[in-house]
This record gives C-alpha cells, structure tokens and sequence, in this order.
C-alpha cells in the first residue's frame, strides 16, 4: 500500500464538477430535473397512468434529503437499476448549447499546484462529455463518476464518509493533504470531519441540487467546516495561503 504523502506543497486537489467547474444551473440542471420527472412519474405510477406531480416531487425531495441523492432512494424503495436511471436522466441533448463556464478556466487549473481529480456525482458519460466541451481533461490526473463510487456492493456517493475514506486510501494520500473543492455544504461538511480542507464556490448557487427543489442557503457566509469561500475559482489561487 502506497505510503500517504502529507507534503501540503502539494495538495491532491479534490474538484466536483457541476456548479463548480461551470453553471449547471444555467440550462443543464433545468434538463435533468424535468427527466428525472418523467421518470419517477413512470416508476411511481399504476403502469398506465404517471404519478401526480404531487406525489414526484414528494419522493425526489424525500429521497434527496435522507440519502443525499434521489438515486438511493429510486434504488432502495422502487429497485430501479441506477445505469438505468442516469441514463434517462442525463439524456439531455446538445451539451455545447448548455454549458457555461467563467473564461479562462484551465489557466486557473493550471496554475494551482498539485495533482487534481474530479470527483463528481454525476455519471462517468454525462460528465466525460462536460469535461470534454471544457476542454479541462488534460487538468486531472483521475475521473472519479457516480459509477465509482460503490462500498461494500453499495452504491455510496458524496457525501458518504467511507466511500471518501476508500478513495483517499486507493489514492494513498492522508486526508489533511487533500482539498475539496465543491458548491454543496453537506458534502464540504462530510469532507471536513474527515480532515480534508474545504472550498466553497458560490457563484452558480441558482439551484444547489440537480433536482430542481431545494433553494439557495439563505446564508452565504462561510460556516465553520469551510476553509476557504470564494465566489469564483478565478479568486483561488490568491487564497491557498489560508489552506496551509
């Protein structure tokens, strides 16, 4: 087993995609939303007729807020195969109409010292092609999907605190060398108990889940498990002394 590097000179760069790297909240989460709709409609209905909208909105934001992601709940209650899910889902057309990011973002990558991996809850094909139309690939040195994120046979996404210990192990680094770098506090939170530095970016907070339901913090001061907060990535590197 690789021996962990703590050397804070050179961090191990933890990115989440959506939110963070471009504005999900633009055109994208709006897509997702609508889809997972239809398809929890389809799951929760009688075979022919949908479930009301009433009864979607119930079980996604239920879902969403005892598992973390509507997924696990689908999975769990419904036995919904989760490839099947993000694919419908994710199937949201042209991506290159869809995205928008801040100019300049792989400079701002680049001149951030250490290895960086995306770490994203989002599906290994959906967020290949984000990565793609951002030209951002060459950044990271891993892409970790939704796909990857399994414990035990259990799917276990972010904010899961042992599928953040097994990737930290497999990667051999100690967790006090490695910073997080997201828009969702619970998963900034989870980090933090277990050593990781935090980043907070707050400039796409439109809608801070892909599900369309829940709000914007009504606080965006920075709480306490949030090392760093910055509207911009463009704002980083002028701040990594307050990472050390």
């Amino acid at each position: 087993m690789p021996v962990p590097n703590t050397n804070l000179s050179s961090p191990l760069w933890l990115f989440d995609l959506d939110n963070t790297l471009h504005d999900a909240s633009h055109a994208i989460f709006p897509a997702i939303s609508a889809n997972m709709n239809v398809y929890i409609a389809r799951v929760l209905g009688d075979g022919t007729t949908p479930a009301t909208q009433e009864a979607v909105n119930a079980a996604r934001l239920g879902y969403w807020k005892r598992y973390g992601a509507t997924l696990l709940g689908m999975i769990r209650h419904h036995d919904v195969k989760a490839a099947d899910f993000l694919h419908e889902t994710h199937a949201i057309g042209d991506l290159q109409q869809m995205i928008r990011t801040e100019k300049g973002l792989s400079r701002l990558l680049r001149i951030l010292p250490g290895r960086k991996i995306l770490l994203t809850n989002a599906p290994t094909r959906y967020s290949k092609d984000v990565m793609r139309h951002l030209g951002l690939k060459r950044h990271f040195s891993h892409h970790i999907a939704i796909e990857n994120m399994h414990v035990h046979g259990r799917l276990r996404p972010k904010p899961s605190k042992l599928m953040m210990r097994r990737m930290l192990r497999k990667h051999g680094v100690a967790a006090r060398r490695c910073i997080l770098v997201e828009d969702t506090l619970d998963n900034l939170r989870t980090a933090k108990q277990l050593g990781v530095r935090t980043v907070w970016i707050t400039q796409y907070l439109k809608m801070s889940d892909p599900i369309g339901a829940a709000a914007v913090p009504k606080m965006l001061k920075r709480p306490a498990y949030v090392d760093v907060k910055v509207k911009s990535l463009r704002q980083l590197a002028a701040r990594l002394h307050r990472l050390r």
